[in-house]
């Protein structure tokens, strides 16, 4: 079982990054995907998380509206879309799967992997 994130960069606020989340060695399809972030000192932070089918998404007051998850279950990838980047958003992004209902804890997700760098700066 894999979930490797990839994507993150130092970039200035205001920019844009894509992250992606790429799965092997479980039925993708059906997991739920969320993206966490933490920095040091601090607990690891809900992001969003996408349903199976990605018909249904969820996002931390703190991203709404400039961040956008969305799944490919054909390339058994997920991503997050990061607009109007901003110092605030500075953390190592994670990635975790989960089989069950929505979830905005982390220890609930049974799957996750090594995160992505994510550097802003003023």
């Amino acid at each position: 079982v894999q979930l490797q994130a990839s994507g993150g960069g130092l970039v200035q606020a205001g920019d844009s990054l894509r992250l992606s989340c790429a799965a092997s060695g479980f039925r993708f399809r059906d997991y739920r995907m969320g993206w966490f972030r933490q920095t040091p000192g601090k607990e690891r932070e809900f992001v969003a998380d996408i349903d199976r089918n990605g018909g249904s998404t969820g996002y931390a007051d703190s991203v709404k509206g400039r961040f956008t998850i969305s799944r490919d279950n054909a390339k058994n990838t997920a991503y997050l879309q990061m607009n109007n980047l901003q110092p605030g958003d500075t953390a190592v992004y994670s990635c975790a799967a989960r089989n069950g209902p929505r979830s905005i804890y982390f220890s609930t997700y049974t799957k996750w992997g090594q995160g992505t760098l994510v550097t802003v700066s003023s």
